[in-house]
């Protein structure tokens, strides 16, 4: 998994940055649900995700740390893959990363007034 570099330049837009580490963490963790779903028929396959909350707290630029998610129910052959859980889960994200790039596409906007105010003085 890569994380990018920010884009924009969250000293300039805090907003805008913490919504980029945001959108990378929803694309992060669709891959680890995408990852959890291609091994829903692997024995011993343990279900990945993020801490989102923790991730999107820190500070850190590096990847995220995936976790194994506890309390799920096991199969005989030790996998521990839901289906109803990761399609839930890639409907949220797919979701969340829909309104943040809303919101994403308003801070540009926004820029791009800006500037063409800037260019007209």
């Amino acid at each position: 998994m890569h994380i990018k570099m920010p884009m924009l330049d969250v000293t300039a837009n805090p907003t805008a940055g913490a919504l980029e580490r945001y959108m990378n963490l929803l694309s992060a963790r669709q891959k680890l649900i995408a990852s959890n779903i291609a091994n829903v028929d692997t024995p011993g396959y343990r279900t990945q995700d993020i801490d989102f909350q923790s991730e999107f707290e820190s500070a850190i630029n590096g990847q995220p740390a995936a976790i194994q998610v506890p309390d799920l129910r096991t199969n005989n052959d030790g996998n521990n893959v839901s289906l109803d859980r990761e399609t839930r889960l890639l409907s949220e994200d797919a979701l969340r990363f829909n309104i943040a790039s809303q919101l994403m596409k308003g801070q540009f906007s926004t820029l791009k007034m800006a500037i063409e105010e800037g260019k007209n003085e």
